[in-house]
């Protein structure tokens, strides 16, 4: 997706979610935290799904979220910005006001069918699928844009730093986020744009 999509996209979930409206299919507050989860911290999304309170560093200086159920069983620290902090720090306290379960080992994000009952894999996709949409994002797009999304304008806003989006998205191999820089590379974009018209 592009800054200009992305920022459509958590417009339109901040707004609905300030709005406060709520209905058995979704719940606006919940859905804009998730995306802001994938879209600034670049989980998987059954690392999304698995995350628990507790999993959550939010209190202290440099925030960051605990992947405990990363790729291979591979478990990692993820380091967050000061605005998806904030957000979470806010959506702790939406759930505790509204009774949901807030213990280190309770679910980050439930299902609106039970309490305590985890999200589905499925239920994530439909997630962005739904806000996607309202923002007005083409079809092609769905929640592994976000991941897709996060690792290219980490890469770029890193000063082209292949170890740090690695070390982030806890890939085991350097070829897996060498992708981002082949698909990123200056000089291949120069090039093309310098071709004869």
């Amino acid at each position: 997706m592009t800054e200009e999509q992305v920022k459509r996209l958590k417009e339109t979930l901040r707004g609905e979610a300030r709005a406060g409206r709520e209905d058995d299919k979704y719940i606006p507050v919940r859905d804009w935290c998730i995306l802001h989860v994938a879209l600034d911290a670049g989980l998987r999304v059954s690392e999304v799904c698995d995350l628990k309170i507790g999993d959550l560093l939010i209190d202290q200086g440099g925030s960051s979220i605990i992947v405990r159920s990363g790729k291979g069983d591979k478990k990692r620290g993820v380091s967050i910005g000061v605005n998806l902090r904030d957000h979470l720090k806010r959506y702790l306290t939406w759930k505790e006001e509204h009774g949901h379960p807030v213990g280190d080992e309770d679910l980050l994000f439930l299902s609106p069918s039970g309490k305590n009952k985890k999200l589905t894999r499925q239920a994530v996709y439909h997630i962005f699928k739904r806000w996607a949409d309202r923002a007005g994002l083409p079809d092609r797009f769905s929640i592994h844009s976000c991941r897709h999304t996060y690792a290219s304008m980490l890469y770029k806003s890193s000063d082209y730093n292949l170890r740090l989006v690695q070390s982030q998205l806890g890939h085991s191999s350097i070829q897996t986020t060498q992708i981002y820089a082949d698909v990123l590379n200056k000089d291949a974009e120069k090039a093309v744009n310098d071709l004869p018209q």
